[in-house]
């Protein structure tokens, strides 16, 4: 069992580091090169919010992953404090907090188990972290904690960038990798190999966090997510799988995993353009796939042999190809995704993250 006092000790020392380290602006090198567009603020609807909300926050703060048996997980957690920041919503983005923290910030190292089960008894059966739900999570404790002049919640955001810092981004073979999970993604006897997955690169969110510190070490992260979506390109769909085996001299999705374009992968393009990087070759084979080949609809893909496994109708994943024609050629975004209904948990928070992405970004289309 997880001693509780340990871990909040442990906390307060990293909370206590990070207030050491005066929390300075960075002066990445990426700003130059990496990104076309300035930082940008999102912003949600009022109304939009509310119906977020009714359909899956509970009472005490739990993001419920409909499609999913409504389990929670971290990255549910993390999205749900990014929109309550872009609604302008302390008390509701406090709630949140405050349930991530209590039920899920259980790991002696600091970062926030993965996934809470309400039909397990723990709720926690896996104390693994993902690397994208603390991205996600420390992205917006510090939004919120500039937003509203928190000082607590850029602390705690600066503690778990630090932990995300220190035990997830692995320099290898010359670059700087996420680690998915601080278990079972990389085998000490195989020091040049490992297995990650490109949608963990939360673009925005490492750039964000380089205003907390450890600007180079997420600099240099950035730049081997796009070395990395320009190598992981499979098939002749050219689109990554979800999980990547990265070697010494090889770059293949990875094996005893499925070889798929999936659900995961599907954010990278929104992830791109959140953090102001419209580099066209990273677009391209997504408005391939999606705008022509797909008539508006991304598809999940068997990058094997490059055959459509599910076309993905429902409007928040077809936001997410408008956005990607908007920023490829200025396609105006349909009139029925303008606005917002709830359907399942992950694509509704996908397409109000991709409605205030264009609102933000594009507000031609």
């Amino acid at each position: 069992m997880i001693s509780g006092v340990f871990r909040a000790a442990r906390f307060a020392v990293i909370s206590a580091m990070a207030g050491l380290i005066g929390l300075p602006a960075s002066s990445s090198i990426a700003e130059g090169g990496a990104f076309q567009r300035p930082p940008m603020r999102l912003s949600v609807r009022n109304a939009d919010w509310k119906a977020y909300k009714d359909a899956f926050i509970k009472s005490d703060g739990r993001i419920v992953d409909t499609a999913n048996g409504d389990i929670t997980h971290s990255e549910g957690q993390g999205y749900g404090l990014l929109l309550a920041v872009a609604a302008d919503d302390p008390l509701t983005f406090e709630l949140i907090w405050s349930f991530t923290r209590t039920e899920m910030l259980l790991r002696d190292d600091g970062l926030v188990a993965w996934k809470w089960d309400p039909a397990a008894d723990p709720h926690i059966a896996d104390v693994n972290n993902a690397t994208d739900g603390d991205l996600l999570i420390a992205y917006a404790l510090n939004s919120a904690g500039e937003r509203w002049n928190r000082p607590e919640y850029r602390d705690a955001a600066a503690a778990l960038s630090l932990v995300i810092v220190d035990d997830m981004l692995v320099p290898m073979n010359g670059e700087t990798y996420i680690l998915p999970g601080a278990e079972g993604f990389r085998g000490d006897d195989e020091p040049d190999r490992l297995i990650t997955n490109p949608s963990y690169w939360v673009f925005p969110a490492l750039r964000n966090l380089q205003r907390l510190g450890s600007a180079e070490a997420l600099d240099k992260t950035i730049k081997t997510g796009l070395i990395l979506l320009r190598d992981a390109q499979f098939s002749d769909r050219k689109l990554p799988s979800d999980w990547v085996e990265v070697a010494s001299e090889s770059v293949m999705p990875a094996p005893d995993l499925p070889e798929e374009f999936g659900y995961n992968s599907i954010r990278i393009p929104l992830y791109l353009l959140l953090a102001g990087i419209e580099r066209r070759e990273l677009l391209q084979p997504y408005f391939n796939d999606w705008v022509e080949r797909g008539n508006g609809s991304p598809m999940t893909v068997d990058v094997s042999d490059g055959t459509t496994i599910t076309t993905l109708s429902d409007p928040g994943y077809r936001m997410l190809a408008a956005l990607v024609a908007c920023a490829v050629t200025g396609q105006a975004i349909p009139g029925d995704l303008r606005s917002f209904s709830p359907t399942e948990y992950y694509p509704s928070t996908l397409h109000l993250l991709g409605l205030s992405v264009a609102r933000g970004r594009f507000p031609e289309c």
